[in-house]
């Protein structure tokens, strides 16, 4: 299955330019009906703001969206657009709402707001990568739990949970073409006494990189 990147999660961010209030929001959507519906339920939120920018990018069919909903053309949903380009994420949707504040900013002006707007909000979001992933139980002694965390990071894996008892029971999701170094590995700090148990293969999102909290 090819491999792809999502945002990790839904965001919101905020910041005025001349008195402009620009709000920017990221929704995940996997079908084009699930961005519409989106979409409408922000424009409801503001009904009085002076636009509603957006862009979508979907999987399914190849779909992609923008509107300047009345800027100038070229000056705001395509930034936005060209963000979620830039970033290579997919079944995303991104809304910039603008209250206007009495300045013009000018095309130049508009088109960096626009684009700080989704930029910002993205990076709040976070962004995962949606592949497959072997699924594996680590149960380890205390004193290594932070050693195995640095190999699953190094492995480009993600940690998907932690039990704690006894001992600590990690679930972690590996790369598959990884998994046998980071076995060696985790038998080489544990002296052999840790075995990563296999469980399953899941194709699903694992963060790639946290979200931030900027952009207010």
């Amino acid at each position: 299955m090819e491999e792809y990147f999502v945002p990790t999660e839904n965001a919101e961010t905020e910041f005025s330019e001349k008195r402009s209030r620009f709000i920017g929001r990221i929704r995940k959507a996997e079908t084009e009906e699930q961005a519409i519906e989106l979409l409408r339920e922000i424009r409801a939120m503001h009904r009085d703001a002076t636009h509603n920018v957006y862009a979508y990018i979907l999987r399914e069919n190849g779909i992609t969206r923008y509107s300047d909903d009345g800027e100038p053309q070229g000056t705001a949903g395509m930034p936005v657009l060209e963000v979620l380009r830039r970033e290579g994420v997919f079944d995303v949707l991104c809304v910039v709402t603008r209250y206007f504040g009495g300045t013009l900013l000018g095309a130049g002006g508009l088109t960096r707001a626009y684009a700080r707007s989704a930029k910002l909000t993205l990076d709040r979001a976070g962004i995962s990568v949606m592949r497959l992933w072997l699924r594996e139980t680590i149960r380890c002694p205390y004193p290594l739990l932070e050693r195995i965390r640095l190999e699953i990071t190094a492995a480009e894996g993600a940690q998907e949970e932690i039990r704690y008892g006894a001992e600590v029971e990690i679930q972690a999701l590996l790369p598959r073409e990884r998994a046998e170094e980071f076995h060696r590995r985790i038998s080489e700090i544990s002296a052999g006494r840790v075995i990563p148990r296999e469980e399953d293969e899941v194709f699903r999102p694992a963060p790639l990189r946290a979200g931030t909290d900027s952009g207010r």
